[in-house]
């Protein structure tokens, strides 16, 4: 029996809310791009596509910006709901940064002291990271440089990361007037240790991307400097396993004079993300191999255990730390901003750790004895 005569209206609709406003192709903006789906021969599958969002904000180190975020968060909307659309890829413009966090010179310069607007801020951030845990395809973080702070928070939102072996991972809330409650207090924990996961978010060291991929919190390092027609990998790290006073020494950054002469070696080098593409590629087409209801489903099962903890402190976090742009983030964000004026990117915390014990209320006389001074 045919059913050709019940009515049917088949065309298509279109559940976007936004257009291409929030998106741009000059810095600072975020950028949308779509790319074919790409298959084991090399060859575009035509009608199948990979969204890229990417942080377009290079010469600060892919920072965001306010409108920066509503770029994402229109981003990954438009991703969810476009048909052809396989998988999402989230990165940074050029070699040097996937994502740094938040802009300091607009945290300083405009929401410190406006609790109430950076309220309204923090309000579109966790909108951001709801857009990435919400997307109905799946999201693979390309982390193609630096992925520290807020740049950790919005990457470990995303189901998995690929990442250029040059990358460095970590927190900079508590050295630099906040608390890595982003996201990293809640998303942490499940990547690592409780102990590992305590100390990358309160200590503020960066990690290599080697060190991480052990620990569990990436799924793959490529290595992206190229050197005579060749990939090398990375040479600031130490990628031989042995055991030190102990402990595994695996990932490390090299010390002393060798250390930093690998560093420079590193700044200098040709950097090439041939062998990234290729790995993201062929995640995606993985993914384009499989039923999309199933994969999505698998997707946001897993996902889910990251909300738990993320839904339950996101709107409490958003309060702290709108009343934290009074105090603390005030000094380490001002003190960041203005570090090639005075030669330092953060406060005395010792003096400040002393005007404390001896009961001093925050005023701006304080807060000009721990800022450092013009040169």
């Amino acid at each position: 029996m045919s059913l050709d005569w019940l009515p049917r209206d088949n065309k298509l609709k279109d559940h976007n809310l936004w257009g291409d406003e929030h998106f741009g192709t000059e810095p600072p903006c975020t950028m949308y791009e779509l790319k074919p789906v790409i298959d084991n021969e090399g060859n575009p599958v035509e009608g199948l596509n990979s969204a890229w969002i990417t942080l377009n904000n290079p010469g600060q180190y892919n920072s965001y910006t306010t409108e920066m975020v509503k770029g994402v968060i229109a981003g990954f909307f438009k991703a969810s709901m476009d048909r052809s659309v396989v998988a999402v890829v989230f990165t940074g413009a050029g070699d040097k940064a996937f994502c740094t966090g938040g802009n300091t010179k607009e945290y300083a310069e405009y929401y410190t002291m406006k609790p109430a607007e950076y309220g309204e801020y923090m309000d579109l951030f966790n909108l951001m990271v709801d857009s990435i845990l919400g997307c109905k395809k799946p999201v693979i973080c390309r982390v193609n440089g630096m992925r520290v702070a807020g740049g950790q928070e919005i990457g470990m939102a995303c189901d998995l990361s690929i990442s250029a072996d040059t990358a460095i991972f970590g927190q900079a809330g508590p050295r630099h007037g906040s608390s890595p409650d982003g996201g990293s207090t809640d998303f942490l924990p499940w990547y690592l240790s409780i102990e590992d996961a305590m100390w990358n978010c309160v200590s503020c060291e960066m990690w290599s991307a080697y060190k991480m991929k052990r620990l569990g919190l990436i799924s793959k390092v490529v290595p992206v400097i190229k050197s005579d027609g060749k990939f090398i990998r990375n040479p600031s790290v130490i990628t031989d396993t042995y055991i030190k006073d102990g402990e595994i020494v695996y990932g490390e950054f090299l010390k002393g004079e060798e250390g930093k002469k690998a560093r420079q070696l590193v700044k200098t080098a040709n950097i090439d993300f041939q062998l990234l593409d290729n790995e993201i590629n062929k995640i995606i087409w993985t993914f384009t191999n499989l039923m999309p209801g199933c994969t999505i489903k698998a997707v946001e099962g897993i996902r889910i255990k990251k909300k738990f903890f993320w839904d339950m402190c996101k709107v409490i976090n958003r309060h702290w730390l709108a009343v934290n742009m009074t105090t603390e983030a005030f000094l380490g964000f001002h003190a960041f901003n203005t570090k090639k004026m005075t030669g330092k990117d953060t406060i005395d915390f010792v003096k400040f750790r002393q005007l404390i014990a001896q009961g001093k209320n925050m005023t701006d006389d304080v807060f000009e004895e721990v800022l450092g001074k013009p040169q």
